[in-house]
């Protein structure tokens, strides 16, 4: 069994910044490509950034480019997600995910495994 839980998540003002956490725990953590989703309530839930097994290589949704660094370490099953700069339509509740294709994807179909979801919410 694989299982992730998110956290750091919380309340913001514009232009601050926030710093996910997802720990990871059963089946080895070093092949699977990570990645962070966010859905605001009443929406799809959408991409928001990718890295692969290495760490060498992410991938990122327009709207996070610039702004969100994704980063993993390995030697604590851990995945980052900072958050710089944020806006209001950053809220949503963000969702840490794995996948065992071995190749970076947008598509949460394509992910095995999910995190219960940590809320992040950008207000004045």
């Amino acid at each position: 069994q694989v299982q992730l839980v998110e956290s750091g998540g919380g309340l913001v003002q514009p232009g601050g910044s926030l710093r996910l956490s997802c720990t990871v725990s059963g089946r080895t953590f070093r092949n699977f490509a990570m990645g962070w989703f966010r859905q605001a309530p009443g929406k799809d839930r959408d991409f928001v950034a990718a890295v692969d097994w290495s760490g060498g290589t992410s991938y990122y949704a327009d709207s996070a480019k610039g702004r969100f660094t994704i980063s993993r370490d390995s030697a604590k099953k851990t995945v980052y997600l900072q958050m710089n700069s944020l806006k209001p339509e950053d809220t949503g509740a963000y969702y840490c995910a794995a996948s065992s294709a071995g190749w970076l994807t947008n598509e949460p179909t394509e992910y095995n495994y999910w995190g219960q979801g940590t809320q992040v919410t950008v207000s004045s």
